[in-house]
Order: C-alpha cells, then sequence, then structure tokens
C-alpha cells in the first residue's frame, strides 16, 4: 500500500485528501481503510510526505517544505543542504529551532534573499545524525563534569555525572556520547573513550581523527588474520603469473613513502613505446569478504595527516608485502601498453605478474635528471629509461591537453612539523616533471583497465566526474567580467576544452591562481559509481581507479574485478548478479569516506596553520584578497595559509556588493576586490578554534 500512496501522489497535480486516495485505491473496507491511514500517518513521520493545515496530502518535493542536511556556521546561523537544489537555505540563528550542525531537518523555506539565496525557518529535527562529540572536561566543585566541544558550530552543553566521567580529569579531551536531554540544547552525556591529555603531543591531531570517526586501529579479526599472512613471496604463489622479475622495472615516490602502490617500466620498440605499469596486487592477499576486507572496505581509504598515515589495510601488508619495495619479490597485477609516436594506445595487456624492483626512486632525484640532466649517486643505470619515459610522458600529456584535459594548476601547502608535531614552516609542495611523469602513465592505466572491462558489458566501478553545471560557469563567467576581463568562447558547449580555453584566456592575470581555483569550485565533485558517466577533468570517456589498491579500496575492488573475470574467467549470471548489487553500496561508502578523510586533512592542516600563526602576531605578510563576504574578506599568503580580514576591525564602514565581491570605505572609498595585493598583519590566531584573523596594512 505504501508504494501505491506514493504513486498517486507522485502522479496527482495537486494535493488530495485521504478520502480521494481511498477512492483511487479502491478501498472499501473500514481494515484498509485504517491501514491507510496508519501508512500516510507513518509517511508524514518519514517525512516523505507533507500534510497541509486543510489535511491535503501532497508529496515533500512538492511543498513549500525541504528536508536537508544542516550546516552550521561559527557565528551561529546556518544553511541547509537540500539535495536536488542548487543552493543552500540560509537559516539565521533564531530560526535554527535547537538544530546542530549535521542534523537531518525540515525547513519552511519563508523567502528570497536575493536572485539565488533562500531563506527559511527549521521546523522540526528530523534525525540527530551524531550522538558522539569530541570535547575538552573540567569538573566544576561538585564533580559534574562539563564539555568544551571541539566543534564551536554545535551549540550543546553536556554535563557528566562523576560515575559516567571514566575516570577522565580535567584536561582530557574526551569522547561523549548524548543521553537523556535536560533542555533545550542541555544534554546528560558519558565519557566513552578517554583520547588523552590536552597538553600531550598529537592529541590535537587525534581529536580531529575521532571527529570522523576514523579507526585508528584494527579490530582482533584481522590482527589475528595477519598471523597466517607471509612476509615474503612464495614459489606457490607464482602460479598463473608471468614472470617480470628480469625486467628493469623501478618506483618514483615522495621521499617518506613507505607504502608503494606502484612500479613502471618503459621500452622503445618499432612504432613507439611500451609502457608497463605494475601496481601492487593487495587483493591476492586481502581476500574478499575476510576480516582484513572488511575493515578495508569500512575505512575505504588511507588518511594522511601532517604528522602520520592513518592505513586503509595494516602496515604489515601496506609498508610490507604488499609494498613494491626494491630488491624484493612483489606480486602485482600489470597494465602493459603500447603506444605510438602521437600518443594513441596500439595494443595492450592486463594480467597477473611477480616483479623485482630495481630501486626505489624518489620525485626530487628524478627531477634533477629530467629537469637539470644531473644524475645523483645510484641513479647511472636508469637515465636513458628516465628520458625514454620523460619523452613518453610528454607525448602523453600533449594528447590529453588535445582532447581537453583541465589542468587547474592548483599548489598544494605542505606543513613541516617537529618531532612533538609543532609546525615550524608551511611551504608549498614541490610538483615537477617527475610527479607529472607519474600522474600521466597512472592516467593511462587506469583509462585502459576502465575501457576494457566497459566493453566487456561487465559489473564495474567507475571514477566519475560530471559535467558542470553551464549556470554555475556562466555565474562565474559574470563575476570576472566585472573585473574587467571578458572571455571568448561558446559557454553553452560545455565540453571540457570550454574550460580550457577560459583558463587560457586567464592564466596571465595576476590573480590567475584565486581565479582558477574559483572556477574549480564551479565543478562537480568526482565520485564513484557503477555506472560510467566519464571523468569531465581528465576529458575521459572512461576511467577508474586502478592504480592505488594500498591506500583505496574502490582500487582493491577494480582488482578483484579483473581477477574474477579476466584471471579466473568467472562472468556467470550468479556472479554478475552478486557484483551489480555489491558494487552500489561500495561506490557510495568509498565516495562518503573519500570526503570524510578529505575533510579530516583539511581540518587538521587547518589547526596546524593557525598554531603555526600564532608564533608570528605581530608580524607583516603580502597576500592576495582570495575571496570577499559581507562580514570581512579573506587574503591568501603565498604558502596558501588564509586568514580573514573581519569587517568590524576595519576602519571605516564598508559597504559590500554581493554581484561585483567588493567591500568599498564609505569615507576613504577604499575598494577591496578578489585579486587585490596587500600586506596584512597577524592579529589573532587561534589553533582551538582554527581561525586566523588578519588586518590590512595597505594595498599593494
Amino acid at each position: 500500500m505504501r508504494d501505491d500512496i506514493i504513486n498517486i501522489l507522485k502522479n496527482s497535480d495537486k494535493a488530495i485528501d485521504i478520502y480521494e486516495i481511498q477512492d483511487l485505491l479502491g478501498i472499501k473496507s473500514v481494515e484498509d481503510t485504517t491501514k491507510l491511514s496508519e501508512e500516510l500517518r507513518k509517511l508524514e513521520d518519514e517525512v516523505v510526505i507533507y500534510r497541509s493545515n486543510k489535511n491535503k496530502y501532497m508529496m515533500l518535493e512538492d511543498s513549500h517544505l525541504k528536508k536537508g542536511v544542516m550546516r552550521v556556521n561559527k557565528k551561529g546561523f546556518g544553511f541547509v543542504e537540500v539535495g536536488g537544489l542548487e543552493d543552500d537555505i540560509f537559516i539565521a540563528s533564531d530560526n535554527m529551532n535547537g538544530a546542530i550542525h549535521d542534523d537531518i531537518v525540515l525547513v519552511e523555506v519563508t523567502s528570497k534573499m536575493n536572485l539565488s539565496r533562500l531563506e527559511g525557518r527549521v521546523l522540526r529535527i528530523i534525525e540527530r545524525k551524531i550522538t558522539r562529540y569530541i570535547g575538552l572536561i573540567k569538573f566544576d566543585k561538585k564533580g559534574t563534569g562539563h564539555i568544551t566541544l571541539d566543534d564551536n558550530k554545535i551549540k550543546l552543553d553536556i554535563e557528566i555525572p562523576s560515575d559516567k566521567a571514566k575516570n577522565s580529569v580535567d584536561g582530557h579531551k574526551v569522547v561523549v556520547e548524548l543521553g537523556k536531554k535536560l533542555g533545550d540544547n542541555k544534554y546528560q552525556g558519558e565519557v566513552v573513550e578517554i583520547i588523552g591529555h590536552i597538553n600531550d603531543p598529537g592529541v590535537d591531531i587525534l581529536s580531529i581523527i575521532y571527529k570522523y570517526n576514523i579507526d585508528i586501529d584494527f579490530s582482533e579479526e584481522t590482527k589475528k588474520q595477519l598471523e597466517s599472512i607471509p612476509m615474503e613471496v612464495h614459489e606457490s604463489d607464482l602460479k598463473g603469473r608471468r614472470d617480470l622479475r628480469d625486467q628493469v622495472i623501478f618506483t618514483i615516490d615522495g621521499d617518506d613513502t613507505k607504502d608503494i602502490d606502484d612500479a613502471i617500466s618503459i621500452e622503445k620498440i618499432p612504432n613507439g613505446y611500451r609502457l608497463g605499469v605494475h601496481i601492487a596486487d593487495v587483493s591476492y592477499y586481502v581476500k574478499e569478504g575476510t576480516p582484513l576486507d572488511l575493515d578495508a572496505m569500512d575505512r575505504g581509504t588511507s588518511v594522511y595527516l601532517v604528522d602520520r598515515v592513518i592505513p586503509m589495510i595494516p602496515h604489515e601488508l601496506s609498508n610490507g608485502i604488499c609494498s613494491l619495495n626494491p630488491e624484493v619479490e612483489r606480486l602485482a597485477i600489470s597494465c602493459v601498453m603500447d603506444f605510438d609516436k602521437d600518443g594513441k594506445q596500439t595494443n595492450y595487456e592486463i594480467f597477473p605478474s611477480v616483479i623485482k624492483s630495481r630501486i626505489q626512486m624518489t620525485y626530487k632525484n628524478v627531477n634533477k635528471i629530467l629537469e637539470k640532466n644531473e644524475v645523483p649517486e645510484g641513479y647511472e643505470d636508469f637515465v636513458a629509461d628516465l628520458k625514454l619515459m620523460g619523452e613518453l610522458a610528454s607525448i602523453l600529456r600533449k594528447a590529453k591537453v588535445n582532447r581537453g584535459y583541465i589542468d587547474f594548476g592548483i599548489d598544494e601547502a605542505k606543513i613541516l612539523v617537529d618531532e612533538n608535531c609543532v609546525p615550524t614552516d608551511v611551504v608549498l609542495r614541490d610538483r615537477g616533471t617527475g610527479e607529472n611523469l607519474i600522474e600521466d602513465f597512472m592516467i593511462a592505466a587506469n583509462e585502459c583497465v576502465a575501457t576494457h572491462i566497459y566493453f566487456m558489458n561487465l559489473p564495474f566501478i567507475y571514477r566519475i566526474h560530471e559535467y558542470p553545471k553551464e549556470e554555475k560557469i556562466r555565474s562565474f563567467l559574470g563575476f570576472i567580467s566585472n573585473l574587467g576581463y571578458t572571455i571568448t568562447g561558446n559557454v553553452s558547449d560545455m565540453k571540457p576544452t570550454t574550460i580550457q580555453r577560459i583558463l587560457k584566456q586567464l592564466e596571465d592575470k595576476p590573480e590567475y591562481p584565486i581565479l582558477s581555483s574559483l572556477l574549480l569550485r564551479s565543478m562537480q565533485k568526482a565520485i564513484y559509481s557503477p555506472d560510467n558517466l566519464g571523468h569531465y577533468g581528465l576529458a575521459s570517456k572512461c576511467y577508474t581507479h586502478f592504480t592505488s589498491p594500498i591506500r583505496r579500496y574502490p582500487d582493491t575492488t577494480v582488482h578483484r574485478l579483473l581477477r574474477t573475470y579476466l584471471f579466473d574467467n568467472r562472468i556467470d549470471m550468479n556472479t554478475i548478479h552478486k557484483w551489480e548489487e555489491k558494487l552500489v553500496y561500495i561506490a557510495e561508502h568509498s565516495s562518503e569516506k573519500e570526503r570524510s578523510s578529505v575533510d579530516c586533512e583539511r581540518e587538521v592542516e587547518d589547526m596546524k596553520m593557525a598554531e603555526y600563526m600564532e608564533k608570528h602576531i605581530g608580524e607583516e605578510f603580502e597576500g592576495m584578497i582570495s575571496s570577499v563576504a559581507s562580514f570581512g574578506m579573506f587574503v591568501e599568503l603565498p604558502n596558501l595559509i588564509e586568514g580573514l580580514v573581519p569587517i568590524k576591525d576595519m576602519p571605516d564602514f564598508f559597504h559590500y556588493d554581493e554581484e561585483r565581491m567588493t567591500l568599498t570605505g564609505e569615507k576613504s572609498h577604499i575598494k577591496y576586490s578578489i585579486g587585490d595585493k596587500v600586506v596584512v598583519k597577524v592579529i589573532r590566531a587561534s589553533k582551538l578554534d582554527q581561525t586566523i584573523d588578519f588586518e590590512v596594512v595597505r594595498k599593494v
């Protein structure tokens, strides 16, 4: 009956009452009428349908009410993200109705603030998604604990009775679970875990790790399983594998990389190049359905933080038998591809292999060879191969660019810390020829594997990046026209080459890094999906993640599917049905865990940048205005540290122009726009609040 009710309401062009629904369902008995009333009440409680004041029903999406996720700003107001709505709904602080960050809420849209922003009020909290919180505990004279939450967007008053404090003391960072409600936003809580003392090194990062529910330890079942996994390759492991141990294969990674997923090889052939991409065969050791696999699937990804890595699989595997370490035999899945002189793929093979990496190279040393023609000690025997690889990578990159590959050229910050995890410097990550070379080769292998399975018409997991919304790009172009820049080209044609042309026309502008970043934010986010929708940013018709199975579960899944379909030739209907169902969950879960990982990494960086700037209060830096809002403007320094210039601290009354994103002084007539260079002074920085405040000294 539930589905029938939904179908009736979806197909109705107006709100209808229970009697009309009853007639359309052909209900005549008292028993069925009672059942109809119960189903309507359930659907209303679940916020699937809406009942008006006149007791008429309609689907929720057809009403003025919306269901979404509350995102609260530190200043107390919030925005509700609603699926299907392009823009969020603004909620003023006095219209929050007790909702806190991450709550699922029912919102009534009350007005439009401007052309694109809706305003509303929270009618009810449908679901409190988070029941565990991280904070600092302090006890009063009566022995009752009080929690100062790490996340200052969450406005909760939590009391901890002494018998629920788990022997915590003043200054402990703790994980708290909410209990009974004591009043408006006031709850009794219980300490379920003590993270450590606030002054202990590394506890600050641990607190953020706990906030995102990232497991730092593996299950006892997984630890037990590790005991049975060999830490070296045995003869029995080589059955059905191609022996590549005599080939010149090596790895290129960062200076401190310990989990090595990929190795490469090169050969000149009559009509071009033969590139080998050899990826650690993680799925051989992490068998489907085992504790190791279940832990890896639950984590979804490794998390890389400033002072540590939280691995997807235990270090015994990620740094050991699964890592393609030099001078030891390792199991791999190889994708060997032939390319002609124009970068067109002419042939390929995908097969299980055994390899022996000759050397663990670093990007720094490879770049010396490819960029400066300097040969570091130990690299003498590999110079010819590296130069041949550089030649092929250049051809592949040119071919990618010609088809529409978009290079936003976004820099990344690297935070250097000491042995106590105190930040000592913030610098830009190096990205040279070696880094680009590995990226080009991995993209080629990912496309090759994805295309092969796609044309077999079998269930698979793809990495997709959908086309941007045209209105988002038009909005961006409208903004840069206000800066005085005119972009030519047909924006209605949203091919990747369109974005390429926009970037090309902006690349000589002084504020290009900011504009490039703003354009990137106009794009959709890449996710995992069982449906191949292509990868817009790479201008790729078919793409997957195959090359990092140590640190990404979708890659491990791809390896498992290659073994199932290609190596074991299991393509029966039971296998197909199983993966059709399973891949939907894996894709959705992996995308969600990736978002959590990125958010965790970003929050740790924000905290460490703020901690670093605490030591530089009063100092002046030159930066560029990266964003302008009604409450102030953000200034980005060359090392990507960003701080806020609060409008309340500015020595004039400043008018905010939302369309042009400018602030103009009423008396001084000074105008600040995105891209303006300014000298700023650090006036406040708080590691605890993860905030940095600047004041403008002068425009440059």
